[in-house]
């Protein structure tokens, strides 16, 4: 049951989680290892709540088009996957609110509003991809604080990321349109050009071309050849990419040996990948 539980949440997939809030706690100047280390396991728990939950959404689909998930296959039953979102969620505003206080919690509140509307009303409509890339920039934003103002670059950033990657993730079954992919080169072109606007440590430019060299290949051979083949691994490349693009914000906001040590997580997140998909 509890390795069903791990598929249900994709629980390697949390790996990408923290640098969101790392990012925005070195923005805003506030590096308390006890504090970034209470929100990241908020941020997590919502994550991983917002994975079930999305599963439970996706049940009638997953039928048909993945009856080898947890839930169609019968492995977990939909209550369970349920009550687990709720329970996961709570405790993750819980955590928010003692690690961070009053401000956090808000942001936390926020982002877990928005992360149960994209589940249950905004996935499949034209907003989906907003929702969910407005989610991963609120995350940042929940490491910052009351410091918000000072984590809208990074912010911006990872939510301009994700929503490349949502695009393309609505053709992971059935294929699509090269214009998806088209678009989340795009949009990796003109992050790499914002995260490198101000390059005062090296790292930053080191972690930047890591993000690069994660997703562009992928994200160009789906460009050329939306197949749902391509556009999954696209998708998980866009999925792993996330710990690079942390990294050199953390890197370029005056942390690079911080910046350096979250990159350490990407050939964990995708090793783990290769047991548990990240999709």
């Amino acid at each position: 049951m509890l390795k069903d539980l791990v598929e249900l949440v994709r629980a390697p997939a949390a790996l990408t989680v923290p640098g969101d809030v790392l990012a925005g706690a070195v923005a805003a100047g506030d590096l308390r290892p006890g504090r970034m280390a209470g929100l990241s396991a908020a941020s997590v728990c919502i994550y991983w709540g917002g994975m079930a939950l999305n599963d439970w959404a996706d049940r009638e689909i997953d039928a048909v088009e993945r009856p080898e998930r947890p839930i169609p296959s019968g492995r977990v039953p939909a209550s369970t996957a349920l009550g687990l979102a709720a329970g996961l969620t709570a405790a993750g505003l819980a955590l928010a609110g003692r690690a961070g206080g009053r401000s956090a919690f808000a942001t936390s509140a926020v982002l877990a509003a928005t992360a149960w509307s994209y589940d249950l009303k905004a996935k499949n409509t034209v907003a989906g991809p907003v929702f969910m890339a407005a989610a991963r920039a609120l995350d940042v934003l929940v490491g910052a604080g009351d410091q918000r103002r000072r984590a809208w670059a990074p912010a911006l950033a990872v939510g301009t990321h994700i929503l490349g990657v949502t695009a393309m993730s609505r053709g992971e079954v059935h294929g699509s349109t090269p214009l998806p992919a088209r678009g989340a080169l795009v949009a990796t072109s003109a992050i790499t050009a914002a995260t490198m606007s101000r390059p005062e440590h090296a790292a930053t430019a080191v972690l930047t071309g890591l993000f690069v060299q994660a997703v562009g290949p992928a994200q160009m051979a789906a460009a050329q050849e939306p197949s749902g083949p391509k556009l999954r691994r696209a998708v998980g490349a866009g999925i792993h990419g996330l710990v690079p693009l942390q990294a050199a914000w953390c890197a370029r906001a005056g942390a690079p040996k911080l910046g350096a040590a979250l990159a350490v997580a990407l050939p964990l997140a995708k090793a783990l990948a290769r047991k548990v998909s990240p999709t």
